[in-house]
């Protein structure tokens, strides 16, 4: 029988999700949390000692990272590379997200998840389809040659990676026909609108038809404006369950739109999300993306013609950001990045809190934080990027 690998930390705060704790001696055994237990000071000199310890981030929109995009190799080595590259901004779990693009590209992007799921990778959840079934007057960065109506026959096969983990769509109510919001979910999937131009009562028609996420809200969807409160009115409403991703960069919302949107919502519905593309981990400042050339300055990745083309957000800023842009407490900020998306994704029964039989894949921060270390499955990597 194979021995488990065992790490004891010693954190002088621990966030379990929900509350806060001091000197908490944790010990992770294989890839789940063993015990919890409060100590004054840690047991031996072997346990290793953090200043923060808090549920691993999960970010549920993420195209690439390290210089590789999903699009451009949808493969293993893509996976694995992304999942390294942002683990050390504390991700533990992510859903790599294909923007639109051809049925080839698709089938090959779900053939690869399919694989890595199956052999059970540490940090991939399933899949994220950004499109293709999208609004062209909304496709933001999308290129719209590769925008379309569903074809139900080429789409089943795409859909088989639910079997084996997570199923996102994100697309546009008003471009797909009566049924297919309840067939997706029939299948497994999780609907979420975006890139948009559907009214008020469109979206809302979707939530009741089983959508239940909103992708990088406010971003390529219809405004709330005085006599048409468009797809952002239909996320903010409280009355039907839905989540709402929100890219905390600074760039893409202004901090005055994120914290009218998290009083009116609560934060309890809203995913911290990065959208990040390859230059996450990458030093490049110009690189290519979807046939185009992006600019990477100041935080934003761009087209040449200054159309935002993803982001260079990892998870741990958007915490930072959180607190310090939009004044939300850490208590709010960290679980935006763990627990909601836990519970939106339905994980939450293993995943978003440090607990005896939830997964050992957690992230250590100093007090200001920023990442130390995170563990996956109850595999260390560092800040620097190695595996230990």
């Amino acid at each position: 029988m194979m021995e488990h690998k065992v790490t004891v930390l010693f954190a002088k705060r621990l966030f379990d999700g929900e509350n806060w704790l001091t000197n908490q001696q944790v010990t992770l055994k294989g890839d789940v949390i063993e015990s919890i237990i409060t100590m004054d000071v840690p047991s031996s000199d072997k346990v290793q000692q953090v200043a923060v310890l808090a549920p691993g981030f999960i970010d549920v929109h993420v195209n690439g990272g390290g210089g590789s995009l999903f699009n451009h190799t949808p493969t293993l080595e893509a996976l694995e590379r992304m999942v390294l590259v942002h683990a050390q901004f504390g991700t533990v779990a992510m859903m790599p997200t294909l923007i639109s693009d051809d049925y080839e590209i698709m089938s090959q992007a779900h053939q690869t998840v399919c694989q890595a799921l199956k052999e059970k990778m540490s940090g991939i959840l399933g899949l994220h389809y950004e499109g293709p079934y999208l609004n062209p007057i909304r496709k933001g960065v999308h290129n719209e040659s590769k925008l379309r109506k569903p074809t139900e026959n080429k789409l089943s096969s795409l859909l088989e990676v639910s079997q084996f983990g997570k199923l996102m769509m994100t697309l546009a109510p008003e471009q797909v026909p009566d049924g297919f919001i309840e067939w997706i979910v029939s299948e497994g999937g999780i609907v979420c609108i975006g890139h948009s131009a559907a009214t008020y009562e469109q979206a809302r028609q979707a939530v009741k038809s089983g959508a239940r996420g909103f992708t990088h809200l406010f971003n390529a969807m219809t405004p709330l404006v005085s006599r048409e409160p468009g797809v952002v009115g239909a996320a903010l409403q409280t009355d039907l369950l839905t989540w709402c991703g929100l890219i905390a960069d600074g760039h893409h919302v202004h901090p005055a739109t994120m914290r009218v949107a998290m009083a009116a919502k609560g934060c309890e519905h809203m995913l911290l999300v990065t959208d990040a593309i390859q230059s996450v981990g990458s030093h490049e400042k110009e690189m290519a993306f979807l046939g185009k050339k992006v600019l990477r300055s100041d935080g934003r990745v761009t087209t040449e013609d200054g159309t935002l083309a993803g982001s260079d957000l990892d998870m741990a800023t958007a915490v930072r950001n959180t607190i310090s842009l939009i004044g939300r407490t850490p208590t709010e900020a960290l679980q935006m990045a763990s627990l909601r998306p836990a519970e939106f994704l339905g994980i939450d029964d293993h995943f978003g809190r440090i607990k005896p039989g939830f997964r050992a894949s957690v992230v250590a921060l100093d007090d200001d934080f920023f990442v130390q270390a995170t563990w996956i499955d109850g595999v260390q990597y560092t800040a620097m990027n190695n595996v230990v």
